[in-house]
């Protein structure tokens, strides 16, 4: 007689359960190796493993307050005065405190480790970031914000308030907003509408009025605003975005009220709700000027940067959580009477993934690696070269695929991976914004154009040195004839798609029909630098690391070939397909 549960059971399975992050993170573990010299690697390691600990600890603990208590605006007391009153809960503030103490943006600009700094901060931004409840936003603008000041910054902002963005003591220490989009684009910031005029030249204070439309984390105390600056000397606007200015306002005065600041609503998001994000409006707000007037692109090129390489950053940890969470479950669910990780196809579908989350991992330390060495001027003219092309691709990148990748992860799971309970769902919804923020895949894939543009064809010569020079590696180093055989395949695809690439940027005059297939274009130099670093790694692994490991790195490199192969046979597709032909297809007709 077939036997029925008893009901007051529940679901009885066995609840997949995180580990240390650091300790069980091979991948990373492997990568940190290679990439930070032995003493170093040995004092922070220390921090790492507790800090791997405390993230499925006190940090998820805030992560989940935060996720049940959403931000929440008050505007009126009840004499019906105005006062603006934006509450978010206490696992927010939490996250404050936390970032301080743990020197989340501190450990980047005390330079203790020189151009290591960045990969031992962002290996913690990496354990923390799916734990936080999106708190690493406000970290990504904050560490912007105090950049951007140590570059062009004037006294007063670079003794008064660079400081306080990068303290340990949660008592000093201040984030950063960003304050960028306007109601009549996003993107399209030459369209901003907000303006500055100079009040006292001599303190360098101007009153700003305007209206920001999306303002992250808006209980921020400072933020970093473009506006269109009033020449002090004729009152002209220019138009578009050469007429835009980078300024520094803080949120709130000395008597804490808000700067000129209304808070007309909180936005209402398909993911990050946790993080307070609103519509402002600013009236005779009180900000400060950063660098040149008329300046303000080229100036806030330095905070993104910064907050580029925090949302690849972003999507790759949320990817690892997710696949940490599938692999876990897939040991402990059975179906048909095996465990999900005796099936196949089951395993087939996570060694994709898997896949996936190693390529995003080098492809994002090897931009964070850059930014290290130009933040400590070690950088060469290449190496500078390369951040600047590196950095739009690997966030354009990453962030496409973390969300089939968190999707995918989900249904390993089924029914279960829907259930809010399992966290998959908000990684997924958290996940998304990246396709969008600091720029979306196709703003992001014409400014890799712009960037080859720029540079007046040096890119060229840039990128084959770069890849030379790691596939190189190849003839000075002893390696099984296997893995050789391996690692030379994949080095003559290389060679082949770097050579289509630079014969495409050659043969491309019409602008508008470069633009129609930069997307793809994009992507294929996605997948020849993920493939050239991975064939890096995996020589590094054969010398240095256990034959188990070094094996998984040169699988690695063998199954990647076929994303690079794919994105190239995308590529030629559309150099076949007209801008007609798209329009016709989408509209109906050949022109709008």
């Amino acid at each position: 007689m077939y036997k029925i549960a008893n009901a007051e059971q529940g679901f009885f399975q066995d609840v997949p359960t995180l580990g240390n992050q650091f300790v069980e993170d091979e991948a990373l573990r492997s990568l940190l190796l290679r990439l930070i010299p032995s003493n170093v690697l040995e004092e922070i390691t220390p921090d790492l493993v507790r800090f791997g600990g405390r993230v499925i600890e006190d940090i998820q603990q805030y992560g989940s307050n935060i996720e049940e208590n959403q931000p929440k605006l008050r505007q009126y007391d009840h004499w019906s005065r105005r006062f603006d009153e934006l509450t978010t809960s206490e696992g927010w503030r939490r996250m404050h405190d936390i970032a301080a103490e743990e020197g989340l943006v501190a450990i980047a600009y005390e330079r203790k480790f020189a151009e290591f700094s960045r990969l031992y901060q962002f290996s913690k931004i990496y354990l923390f970031a799916p734990s936080s409840s999106i708190y690493d936003c406000p970290l990504s603008m904050t560490d912007g914000a105090a950049r951007v000041i140590e570059l062009i910054g004037d006294d007063h902002l670079k003794g008064q308030v660079y400081p306080r963005l990068t303290r340990r003591d949660p008592k000093k220490f201040w984030t950063s907003g960003q304050w960028m989009t306007e109601r009549p684009g996003g993107s399209d910031v030459g369209l901003t509408e907000t303006i500055a005029e100079i009040t006292n030249p001599a303190e360098n204070t101007w009153r700003i009025d305007g209206f920001k439309w999306f303002s992250s984390a808006t209980d921020a105390n400072i933020a970093m605003l473009l506006a269109r600056g009033k020449d002090p000397n004729t009152g002209e606007l220019r138009d578009g975005s050469k007429g835009l200015s980078l300024y520094f306002a803080q949120v709130r005065t000395e008597d804490n009220k808000l700067n000129g600041v209304r808070i007309h609503r909180l936005n209402n998001k398909f993911g990050t709700k946790g993080l307070p994000t609103a519509e402002l409006e600013l009236v005779n707000m009180k900000g400060k000027l950063i660098g040149e007037l008329n300046r303000g692109v080229p100036n806030i090129s330095h905070i993104l940067n910064i907050t580029r390489i925090y949302s690849a950053l972003g999507c790759t940890s949320f990817m690892r959580r997710a696949l940490y969470l599938a692999k876990e479950y897939s040991q402990k669910r059975k179906a048909s009477g095996v465990y999900l990780s005796e099936l196949p196809l089951h395993v087939a579908t996570l060694a994709d993934l898997e896949l996936k989350f190693r390529a995003a991992l080098q492809f994002v330390f090897y931009s964070i690696q850059l930014l290290g060495k130009s933040e400590a001027n070690v950088a060469t003219t290449e190496e500078t070269n390369m951040l600047r092309l590196v950095t739009p691709i690997v966030k354009l990148w990453c962030a496409k695929q973390s969300v089939q990748f968190v999707s995918e992860c989900m249904e390993s799971l089924g029914g279960q991976g829907y259930m809010e309970e399992t966290g998959i769902s908000k990684l997924l919804r958290d996940t998304q914004v990246n396709t969008i923020w600091e720029g979306t895949t196709n703003v992001l894939s014409l400014d890799v154009l712009r960037v080859i543009r720029s540079t007046k064809g040096k890119i060229a010569g840039t990128l084959t040195k770069f890849i030379e020079s790691k596939l190189l590696l190849l003839d000075n180093t002893e390696i099984p004839a296997n893995a050789r055989e391996v690692l030379l395949q994949s080095s003559q695809e290389i060679r082949v798609a770097l050579k289509s690439i630079l014969e495409f940027i050659q043969a491309f005059n019409n602008t508008q029909d470069m633009e129609a297939m930069a997307r793809k274009f994009a992507f294929v130099l996605a997948n020849i630098l993920i493939s050239t670093l991975l064939i890096e790694h995996a020589i590094w692994s054969i010398q240095f690391q256990n034959e188990e490991t070094s094996q998984r790195d040169v699988i690695t490199v063998k199954n990647w070939r076929h994303s690079l192969s794919q994105s190239m046979v995308e590529l030629a597709q559309a150099k076949n397909n007209s801008r007609n032909e798209d329009t016709l297809l989408v509209f109906g007709k050949t022109k709008l």
